[in-house]
């Protein structure tokens, strides 16, 4: 589909209320396949719901349409939608008696409930680019598990102005016009700009501002509250698809954007990216990340996945079906991939996510860490939580930490490990059941001091308690102890007590009830 033949959204609306009338939302898709023909579809295996959708009805004609790309007859189509309007809009064209879809429409369930439409490319909601027809290396793909990870991370306060940086389908830049006043995205191929427009009328939300062009190049020195992006990360040798391959040696790509964003931030502003980056002979990959934090901001960078090189390569020919193609010619790029890891000293590839927050700190707070285990999404209320608490650390001194008063954060549980029997146990750990879903190991007095912090004591006060039941000299345990204490407070486990309200003067009238 070119870009002159793209769809319009003049008759959106009345599309957008046939698609809720036959129950073609991710709810309905759910009940109509059930739940392993669901799943197959995001394996992209189309034969169950093919199965599923044997019969007539509005939301089975959808699926067969706009989901998997089947030819339905014109009755059927006339039942389901508007046809008149699908028609001269150029989301569907007929073939004789036959209607055929021209973009792909996946039902997206938003964050508070909302039924939203993904358009992309045909083939690309449940195929990736391997199940793409025909449109080459300006592909644009629909809804997947990166876009999905990125939009939960995001911090959703209100914010004036977001912006989206390499829209693709318009996913982020969707979620932002229910939280952003403004929302502008870019995106170096216009074809998604176009699909960008439709996902968002499709969706009925509030149009963004679209502008074409490499990284911020379409936004020159304007700034934001909040930006977001899941960029062309693969590190590849050239630039194929332009939807995953940036283009520039490396991970020189994923480094430029986020080094660029610092200028490109408002105060007290967040910026949000999925990476890829290289791990190199000689290198450590935590101080690579940290070079590329720019001045002025904290940053919490995660690194979810490691992949050595070959892993890599397999995983990314695969996506692009490379590996359906000539034997000999997915041999030779296979070979250029692993040619371009050798010229650059590359053994693995990392892959996470990188937050930045805008803090202007003379002291910024920079955390590289490597977390593989599970987390539960969404975490966007999780990565806002821990700049704020970069800040309470960053304000107190030793001694300040010790006078304040700690309560457990909620969902963390201590379990004892050891031996069936055993007096005591080998070691305690405390794990979290929401958010990152820590853990961490601590000793007699971490545990000791975790177990009783319900704001009613300071954290000096506590020690001085633990310091007399074992014996030991208060002075010295107040002194090793404060580290201990900011780790347990920077990773989660301890929250600072809510300040208790001062006190009525005798004979004031109580305060009433709170209201709402």
């Amino acid at each position: 589909m070119s870009t002159t033949s793209f769809p319009t959204p003049d008759h959106s609306p009345r599309l957008r209320a046939a698609l809720l009338a036959a129950d073609f939302t991710a709810d309905g898709l759910l009940e109509l396949l059930g739940a392993s023909a669901y799943a197959a579809l995001a394996r992209s295996e189309t034969v169950p719901a093919l199965r599923a959708t044997r019969g007539d009805t509005p939301l089975e004609t959808l699926v067969r349409l706009f989901l998997l790309q089947r030819a339905v007859p014109e009755e059927r189509a006339e039942a389901a939608l508007p046809l008149d309007a699908a028609l001269t809009d150029g989301w569907v064209v007929r073939d004789g008696d036959r209607i055929t879809a021209t973009v792909d429409v996946r039902p997206y369930g938003g964050p508070d409930g909302q039924d939203w439409f993904i358009v992309s490319d045909l083939g690309c909601s449940v195929g990736g680019a391997a199940g793409a027809r025909g449109h080459g290396e300006d592909v644009v793909l629909g809804v997947g598990g990166a876009s999905t990870t990125l939009a939960g991370l995001t911090v959703r306060t209100p914010v004036g102005r977001a912006l989206d940086v390499g829209t693709g389908s318009g996913i982020q830049a969707l979620h932002a016009t229910q939280h952003a006043t403004r929302v502008t995205a870019t995106d170096l191929n216009p074809r998604a700009l176009g699909f960008t427009r439709l996902t968002l009328a499709l969706s009925g939300a509030p149009a963004a501002e679209l502008r074409e062009g490499s990284l911020f190049e379409p936004v020159g020195d304007e700034t934001y509250d909040l930006i977001v992006s899941n960029p062309p990360f693969v590190i590849s040798p050239g630039a194929r698809l332009t939807y995953r391959d940036g283009g520039m040696g490396g991970d020189d790509l994923c480094r430029t954007l986020v080094q660029q964003a610092g200028d490109r931030l408002n105060e007290g502003g967040y910026a949000q990216f999925l990476a890829n980056w290289q791990h190199v002979e000689g290198e450590e990959w935590q101080e690579r990340l940290r070079s590329w934090v720019p001045r002025g901001c904290d940053a919490w960078i995660v690194q979810r996945e490691v992949q050595d090189v070959t892993q890599y390569a397999e995983l990314w020919l695969r996506d692009s079906g490379d590996h359906r193609s000539d034997p000999q010619a997915y041999a030779a790029r296979y070979d250029a991939w692993l040619d371009e890891f050798e010229a650059r000293g590359t053994k693995a590839v990392g892959f996470g996510w990188i937050s930045l927050r805008k803090s202007g700190a003379a002291q910024p707070s920079i955390v590289v860490e490597e977390w593989p285990h599970s987390v539960e999404q969404p975490l966007g209320e999780s990565v806002r939580a821990h700049f704020e608490r970069q800040d309470y650390l960053r304000a107190r001194d030793d001694a300040a930490l010790l006078a304040e008063h700690f309560v457990l954060a909620a969902e963390v549980v201590q379990e004892q490990v050891g031996l069936p029997g055993a007096e005591d146990p080998e070691h305690v750990v405390l794990r979290q059941h929401r958010g990152m879903r820590r853990a961490t190991k601590v000793d007699t007095v971490g545990a000791g001091f975790a177990g009783v912090c319900d704001g009613s004591l300071s954290a000096g006060r506590i020690l001085d308690a633990i310091a007399q039941l074992m014996g030991e000299d208060p002075v010295l345990l107040r002194d090793r102890t404060p580290q201990s204490i900011r780790l347990l407070v920077e990773e989660g486990f301890l929250e600072p007590a809510p300040v208790p309200a001062t006190p009525a003067a005798p004979g004031a009238a109580a305060p009433g009830p709170a209201l709402g």
